[in-house]
């Protein structure tokens, strides 16, 4: 005969002060949990959104990122008219050869110096990236030294609005246009044309070829034969896979670092639910007595008090998860490991996220409150009706 859930309830009604101290407990540590996933995730979707699942990103064969990548012009050009690459309207290749930098500019807020990335774009850079649009002014003219700055790069530095003028490799350039990306990496940086970003730093090769390549076997069959061309030595990655791994470290971090410091909060919620709990046994020994001589089994009164628990931790896990996502309306910015280059970001909240902070304070209220549910149950039933 199971005590009926009603009971539970009624008690902690009862104790509302400690019940509802006791969850703000949980919710804090709950918040923090929420967050530390949510940061990792929003690092994840920014770069991953970065990629397009249809493009192909060359770089060369020992390189990790994009800067640290060098193609000469010519081994760029054979890469750019594969066949497997899809043509525009005119008949030519959806190909891009693109260039990165790093530029130290001024931070907008303090004038500390900041990394950020200056992308030197060609005239099909913005036809394989469908959700980058420009949302005030206009894009670069060919030849001419001339930036767009994305939202996040607009805000983050000192001069980065249009008519502004940015001062790097020796060199004024003037912003014309703000892009909008969608929220993905590109929002942190600054575009220029290639041909004149190369000149000012004075190189001649590019980083990157980036193209658009629709289908599985396409892809498969142009990877094998760019990969295994003794002339060029160089790596073929789904833009999606690239960028994904871009993010792997740095988030695997945050989760790390986020998690143990959660763990250890989550001890101290924990202690204050067998506290709570404890006090809930000691006074009720007289109605636990009187539990068991109707005859409730010791099961009964150990489900009982679990269920307690559980609802604390679920009612604090809900309250924390509530407000984990209000952070979604903030957007920080921090170092990109790989590029060292700052990188804005907003916490991501999904319905995975929510579950496993569901299911960390539930199970922060069944081992909180296991001892005095078992102690609650294993009183012996003469003691406990004689305890007034």
């Amino acid at each position: 005969m199971a005590v009926p859930f009603s009971y539970s309830i009624r008690n902690l009604w009862t104790r509302k002060i400690t019940s509802m101290l006791t969850a703000a407990g949980m919710a804090l540590v709950t918040f923090v949990f929420a967050a530390v996933l949510m940061l990792a995730e929003g690092l994840e979707k920014t770069l991953v959104d970065t990629g397009s699942p249809e493009n192909v990103i060359v770089l060369r064969g020992s390189a990790e990122t994009e800067v640290s990548s060098v193609i000469d012009r010519e081994s760029a050009q054979v890469i750019a008219v594969q066949p497997e690459t899809a043509q525009g309207p005119q008949g030519d290749s959806l190909a891009a050869m693109e260039t990165l930098v790093l530029v130290t500019l001024p931070k907008a807020t303090t004038g500390t110096p900041t990394n950020v990335v200056v992308r030197g774009v060609g005239p099909r850079s913005m036809d394989l990236r469908p959700r980058l649009n420009i949302i005030a002014g206009r894009n670069i003219r060919p030849g001419s030294r001339e930036v767009i700055a994305g939202r996040s790069a607009a805000k983050s530095i000192q001069g980065g609005s249009i008519g502004s003028t940015l001062k790097f490799a020796l060199s004024e350039w003037k912003i014309v246009g703000l892009f909008d990306s969608g929220g993905s990496a590109f929002d942190s940086e600054v575009w220029a044309d290639s041909d004149q970003l190369m000149s000012a730093f004075r190189r001649n090769s590019f980083s990157a070829v980036v193209m658009k390549v629709p289908g599985r076997e396409p892809f498969q069959d142009l990877k094998r034969r760019l990969e295994s061309d003794p002339r060029l030595s160089v790596q073929v990655q789904r833009e999606v896979d690239f960028y994904r791994g871009q993010s792997e470290v740095m988030a695997a971090f945050i989760r790390i670092l986020g998690l143990a410091m959660t763990l250890f909060f989550s001890v101290g919620a924990i202690l204050g639910a067998m506290v709570t709990m404890y006090t809930a046994v000691a006074n009720r020994t007289h109605e636990i007595g009187t539990l068991r001589a109707l005859g409730f089994p010791r099961t009964g009164v150990l489900l009982a008090f679990l269920t307690e628990s559980a609802l604390l931790g679920l009612f604090g896990g809900s309250i924390g998860v509530l407000a984990g996502s209000t952070l979604q309306l903030i957007t920080i910015s921090t170092m990109n490991w790989e590029t060292f280059s700052e990188l804005a970001f907003g916490f991501t909240l999904t319905a995975p996220i929510a579950a496993y902070s569901l299911a960390f304070s539930l199970s922060m209220g069944l081992l909180g409150g296991f001892l005095p549910a078992w102690r609650a149950a294993h009183l012996k039933i003469v003691d406990a009706l004689r305890e007034s």
